[in-house]
């Protein structure tokens, strides 16, 4: 329903034009908004009014008319002037007052329709029936765009997306919990995941740098109709949860780019623990400080080049060595060679999702 701030700030437009008063009341005469110099109406004469067969009257230099939605009266409002033209002014509130409500309905409505595609809860034949209903074009290039944030930061993000993606634009937003804000983003048919990146990252830094709100960002595939937009939602849901696990250094996640932290976030944890015993056990596991973690991970990033690793990491190439050493020696795995390296970039990815696991699980 159309807010009271909003019916108000119609009013206060309309008053500063034509200098006539305006209250709008509920059927049984609270006021809902009202301009500054209004005489609020006797609540028994506006119970009265909404029970009667007329549409509008006069009382004194007040004029009564009702407010309606779909043949059902939601609000009365008056008119206070002794100008000519003040049944005609209150004619003119009215109708921008209904059409407030349709406006309000009709995007609840569509946030609803959106929030029940996006879960699965809606048949085939009801996607077409409520999205023509809607105005909802179907085959429309689209993309899901998942926006997590703190359920405190979930408000102001919301109202400043809506201010970047406009329906205008064919592009809607809206959410299914209080941690997140989904953007179903319109393309053009010579756009692709370029765009769909360049959107989700403008909108990151906006939200990061002007709301300063710490957000993250993921996006699944294009689709070509509605029907296909939940499971881009539950891509764009694995990639924002995959990347929080591997790819933690990461603004924008994309489904297309998660590589083998896909392959883990699927494998069953029995499997995973079977992985991990058989590679090192989990005291080994704990022994890993921050300097070797940051020791094995620059030397994945540069390929496994000792010179470019000591360099980035300002140490002495025998003291780079020495470390590679030592974790040979606790760990059996010489990462100078592909496959130990690869076992052990594995090992400690799968290490990662199993941690989130018991983290989610409270344990």
């Amino acid at each position: 329903m159309v807010s009271s701030q909003i019916i108000r700030g119609c009013l206060e437009q309309l008053k500063a034009i034509t200098k006539i008063e305006f209250c709008v009341l509920d059927t049984t005469g609270g006021v809902v908004a009202q301009t500054e110099g209004v005489a609020v109406p006797d609540r028994n004469m506006v119970s009265g009014f909404a029970q009667s067969a007329v549409d509008s009257q006069i009382v004194g230099n007040s004029y009564f008319l009702k407010v309606m939605d779909d043949e059902e009266l939601q609000f009365i409002l008056t008119a206070q002037g002794n100008a000519e033209h003040t049944f005609m002014v209150a004619r003119i509130a009215v109708s921008e007052i209904e059409n407030l409500i349709i406006a309000y309905k009709e995007k609840f409505d569509r946030n609803n329709f959106f929030q029940n595609l996006l879960l699965d809860n809606l048949l085939l034949v009801d996607i077409h029936n409520r999205s023509k209903k809607l105005h909802i074009v179907n085959n429309v290039r689209r993309a899901i765009i998942l926006f997590e944030m703190d359920a405190d930061s979930e408000a102001i993000a919301s109202e400043m997306l809506s201010g970047l993606f406009t329906v205008q634009n064919g592009d809607y937003l809206t959410e299914v919990d209080e941690n997140s804000v989904i953007l179903i983003k319109a393309l053009d048919e010579k756009d692709g995941y370029k765009e769909v990146e360049e959107a989700a990252k403008t909108a990151v830094d906006m939200l990061n740098m002007e709301a300063m709100v710490k957000v993250r960002g993921s996006y699944g595939t294009i689709t070509n109709e509605l029907k296909d937009l939940s499971r881009s939602y539950k891509e764009a849901r694995m990639a924002m949860d995959v990347g929080r696990i591997f790819y933690a250094g990461k603004r924008v996640i994309s489904y297309n780019e998660l590589g083998i932290g896909r392959l883990i976030y699927q494998l069953p944890p029995s499997l995973c623990k079977m992985f991990i015993q058989e590679i090192f056990d989990k005291e080994e596991m704990a022994e890993f400080d921050q300097e070797i973690l940051t020791t094995i991970n620059s030397f994945f990033e540069n390929n496994l080049n000792v010179s470019e690793t000591a360099r980035q990491l300002f140490v002495h190439r025998n003291t780079l060595v020495y470390r590679i050493e030592k974790l040979q020696k606790s760990t059996g795995l010489d990462i100078r060679t592909f496959e130990d390296a690869m076992t052990l970039k594995i090992a400690l990815m799968v290490s990662a999702y199993m941690k989130e696991l018991e983290r989610r699980n409270g344990r």
